[in-house]
């Protein structure tokens, strides 16, 4: 397994070098100007050559590419041009709190969804699968904006049942984490549901019940474990999206997390900071996959590494 974890971690790195390259790129041929952002339209010629000169934005591009680099290779993400703080110290404030709400996501997600996608298998056609395969086409279809905004619509401004936005306690985190994780109870409880449905008319099932196990014995101890492969998997994948793609959900929330930085950094050019956020997001999502797909051997001790 260590050898499995040393390639991985190794094949890591073209890909995060590639996704330092686009992002680098796509930030300096986008429009605008960071130093406008920063001192505004109104700024005198010499403030603007003068922080332009500071920054080094006058410099070539492969120039700016290779101290970009430099600086990574020794463990800094830069200077926040807004912010005038080290972009690490901006993303140890902001992150915790993205993984706080994409842990309640997680949590809200799986439970319901492995919970729909079990019940459905047991009674193939009943209500409850109808039902399951109803609430799964609708999280799908809906996007989480939307979702959002419904959600504030009917529990905050007409029910008055939870905040509509802000953070401050468990009130605060039902709303997005609910929001965020609605389309992966749709997906996680139909995979659960075709993976179910394969385990329970599997062998080594019915020999169960010919040895006179109960059918919640057979559901759990048997079809569950064996069914829990791709549902890991969706759960891996899905978890590293809530680390670094919950800017929606955040935005629409006004949650304080590194979601809704990335978006101010990109509406103010706020460069390093955008570029410091996207490569330590990828770097998040690498070490996710990799962690799902160590979980595969909890799951199912058949598989080896």
């Amino acid at each position: 397994m260590l050898r499995f974890i040393a390639r991985r971690l190794l094949l890591a790195i073209p890909t995060l070098f590639g996704v330092l390259v686009v992002a680098f790129l796509l930030l300096y041929v986008a429009p605008g100007d960071p130093v406008t952002a920063m001192v505004g339209e109104r700024a005198d010629p010499a403030t603007v050559a003068r922080l332009r000169a500071e920054l080094h934005l006058d410099d070539p591009l492969p120039v700016r590419f290779a101290r970009y680099v430099d600086q990574i290779a020794h463990g800094q993400l830069g200077r926040s041009y807004i912010t005038d703080r080290p972009i690490s110290a901006d993303i140890a404030e902001r992150f915790p709190k993205t993984l706080e709400l994409a842990l309640a996501a997680m949590l809200l997600a799986t439970t319901l969804g492995i919970t729909l996608g079990v019940l459905s298998a047991r009674r193939p056609g009943g209500w409850i699968d109808r039902a399951a395969l109803g609430v799964a086409y609708l999280g799908i279809s809906f996007p989480v904006y939307w979702v959002g905004l419904l959600l504030i619509l009917v529990f905050a401004v007409g029910l008055r049942w939870l905040p509509p936005s802000g953070s401050g306690g468990l009130r605060y985190l039902v709303l997005p984490a609910l929001a965020l994780g609605m389309r992966s109870i749709a997906f996680q409880a139909r995979v659960t549901r075709s993976s179910m449905l394969d385990a329970l008319g599997a062998d080594y099932t019915r020999t169960a019940r010919a040895k006179g196990a109960g059918e919640w014995a057979v559901t759990l101890r048997h079809a569950l474990r064996n069914a829990l492969i791709p549902v890991v998997t969706v759960v891996g994948l899905d978890f590293g999206s809530y680390l670094t793609g919950s800017i929606l959900t955040e935005t629409v929330f006004s949650w304080p997390g590194i979601g809704r930085y990335v978006v101010n950094a990109i509406s103010r050019r706020d460069l390093p900071a955008i570029q410091g956020s996207v490569l330590f997001l990828s770097a998040v999502f690498v070490l996710v996959n990799l962690l799902a797909d160590l979980a595969y051997a909890k799951a199912d001790p058949r598989v080896a590494y």
